[in-house]
């Protein structure tokens, strides 16, 4: 039986890529450039922000400077809008709760960034204690760098053997991998089954009470 569940958000516990999709082309606009349909930004993000601009912007103009350019006219519009269509997966705030009340500890670990990244949780599962909220924070390597993971762990005062890691992208499965624990991909994320397979994790799972099971298993 698992002792410690890490989360990833977007695309695992969070359906996110509208807001996401939504506050990455109002920057792209404001500043001039062209934007894309919802579905390209599954693609996209996963990686942090700055990432998530830099593969946003056209051929040519992926420098540093655009990069910031872009999250200056970002950020105030996502802190606002970043909870207008997301919404948690299908038996996600359910698995929580039951998770909790087996008296398990739960964690995030997110490439966004740390202020969003609070305000959701806080938001859609305000009924949840959770051991651990991490996003982007400064001077901190972004996942797959496993060192959010260890964070968590130290906190949690829990060893990697009594944990899993729970998300729905290869840099998830490589965070896990990274950071000697036992991963499970999801498939109902942003990314398809065959970029989990990939990474060969211990478990992928299609619903989210399936987790609830691995978790609960000797």
């Amino acid at each position: 039986m698992k002792k410690l569940i890490i989360f990833d958000l977007d695309g695992t516990l969070l359906n996110t890529i509208a807001d996401l999709a939504q506050s990455t082309n109002h920057a792209l606009q404001v500043l001039g450039y062209p934007i894309h349909p919802v579905t390209a930004y599954n693609f996209m993000v996963g990686n942090g922000i700055n990432k998530l601009f830099e593969r946003a912007l056209p051929e040519g103009e992926k420098n540093e400077e655009n990069v910031l350019r872009v999250r200056k006219e970002f950020i105030p519009y996502y802190d606002i809008h970043n909870a207008d269509k997301s919404r948690p997966y299908p038996g996600i705030a359910e698995l929580l709760l039951q998770l909790q009340e087996a008296g398990l500890q739960l964690a995030v670990a997110s490439n966004k960034y740390q202020a969003a990244t609070e305000k959701l949780i806080a938001h859609y599962f305000p009924n949840i204690c959770f051991a651990a909220v991490f996003g982007q924070r400064e001077g901190i390597n972004v996942k797959p760098d496993p060192t959010i993971v260890h964070d968590i762990l130290t906190i949690a005062r829990t060893d990697k053997e009594d944990a899993l890691y729970v998300g729905d992208s290869g840099v998830d499965m490589q965070t896990a991998a990274n950071a000697g624990i036992t991963a499970c991909g999801v498939t109902w994320g942003f990314r398809p089954r065959t970029e989990l397979e990939t990474f060969r994790p211990e478990y992928i799972v299609n619903e989210a009470s399936e987790i609830l099971t691995i978790a609960m298993s000797r």
